[in-house]
């Protein structure tokens, strides 16, 4: 499977359009690195924190591997250093920034010291509030109507959670079916498996 195609499919998972910044990154070769110790070069220790804690909560580790394992926060700070604008390095880091501060105020802490089930039902609280804003047009409403900038913080981070993961090889090969490029050799396969032959 290539980055194309794995996007696609993270699209599918989410159910609408990848934003035009995350494609670019992961079609230009942004890679995640699949270190459980997390060094950022983009955001502080602290921003580092809290966006690998939201990462985890968006796709926990189960049976296979989370946001963590798969190397996602790495991923997301590659991503803003080196694909994003500053435009949109700068409202990224302005709505994480208020994020921590309403984190905080509910629950009289920065977001990643929180208790696992305060990150939780903040974290819920807020994808709440973003699906209930939809509206008419649907999720697809804040990608298709071309200004990135309505689309809920949460919802960024989700975004960039999930295609990170599914372009990761733990997403890539243990969550999604994986067929390797060229895929192996079947030298002599009946033809009523195959259906048709292959041309030539």
């Amino acid at each position: 499977m290539n980055r194309r195609e794995a996007i696609q499919k993270a699209a599918l998972t989410l159910g609408y359009a990848i934003s035009s910044a995350t494609a670019f990154g992961v079609l230009h070769g942004c890679k995640a690195k699949p270190d459980l110790v997390y060094k950022p070069d983009f955001f502080t220790d602290e921003q580092a924190l809290t966006v690998s804690e939201l990462s985890e909560i968006i796709l926990p580790r189960t049976a296979t591997p989370g946001a963590k394992e798969a190397g996602v926060p790495g991923f997301i700070d590659s991503l803003l250093k080196e694909v994003y604008t500053r435009e949109q390095q700068a409202k990224f880091l302005s709505e994480l920034s208020t994020f921590e501060e309403e984190a905080e105020k509910n629950y009289g802490d920065r977001f990643g010291s929180l208790k696992k089930e305060d990150q939780l039902a903040f974290v819920k609280k807020k994808h709440d509030e973003a699906m209930s804003s939809v509206g008419a047009a649907g999720v697809e409403g804040w990608w298709n109507s071309g200004n990135e900038k309505e689309t809920p913080f949460v919802m960024t981070i989700k975004e960039l959670t999930l295609v990170g993961f599914f372009t990761s090889e733990p997403g890539a090969t243990q969550v999604l079916q994986y067929n390797q490029v060229p895929g192996p050799f079947q030298g002599c396969v009946p033809l009523e498996k195959v259906g048709k032959a292959w041309a030539t």
